[in-house]
C-alpha cells in the first residue's frame, strides 16, 4: 500500500491561493497589453453605467456621465447615488480605477519612456556573444601557431555571477 504525498506547498483539494493567482494573471496581461487595458477600461464605465442606469432609474447617457467622472475620481456631484447599491457600485469603482487601471496605465506609459532605445535585444547579445568566443578562439590559435601560448594553457574568464 502506497501513500499520496503531496509536493511541498501542496495540498489535496483546492488550492485556496488559486483565484489569486489568476487575477495576478489576469493584471499582468492587462499591464503588457494597452489596447486590452483600454478596452477593459472602456468596458468597465459601459457596465457600471449600465448597472447605475437599472439601480438609479437614469438614462443611460446619464448613467455614462457618471461613470466616466466617478472612475476618474473627478466627482462633479451633479449625478451622485442615492441608492446603496449604486453605492457600493461608485466605491468599486473608484477603487478599481484608483488601485489597478491608473497605476497600470501610469507604469506602461512610464516603461515606454524609460526604454533605451540604444540597448542590445537578446538575440544581438547572443551573436555578439558568438563572436566574441569565435575571436577569442581564433586568437589563441593564433597565439599557439606563433608559439606564444600553448593551445588550450590559458583559462577563459568566468562568466559573470549574476548570469
Amino acid at each position: 500500500m502506497t501513500s499520496h504525498v503531496a509536493p511541498a506547498g501542496h495540498h489535496d483539494g483546492m488550492d485556496i491561493l488559486h483565484p489569486f493567482r489568476l487575477v495576478y494573471r489576469g493584471l499582468v496581461y492587462l499591464a503588457n497589453s494597452p489596447r486590452t487595458l483600454i478596452l477593459s477600461y472602456l468596458a468597465f464605465i459601459l457596465i457600471a453605467g449600465g448597472i447605475y442606469s437599472f439601480f438609479e432609474k437614469v438614462g443611460f447617457g446619464d448613467s455614462i456621465w457618471w461613470a466616466v467622472v466617478t472612475a476618474s475620481t473627478v466627482g462633479y456631484g451633479d449625478i451622485s447615488p442615492k441608492s446603496w447599491q449604486a453605492r457600493l457600485l461608485a466605491a468599486l469603482l473608484i477603487s478599481v480605477m484608483v488601485l489597478l487601471v491608473i497605476p497600470l496605465i501610469t507604469a506602461h506609459f512610464a516603461s515606454k519612456l524609460i526604454v533605451d532605445n540604444d540597448a542590445f535585444r537578446h538575440e544581438e547579445q547572443e551573436e555578439l556573444k558568438a563572436n566574441l568566443n569565435r575571436v577569442r578562439e581564433l586568437t589563441e590559435l593564433l597565439a599557439a601557431k606563433e608559439g606564444l601560448i600553448a593551445p588550450g594553457s590559458e583559462a577563459r574568464p568566468a562568466a559573470p555571477s549574476d548570469r
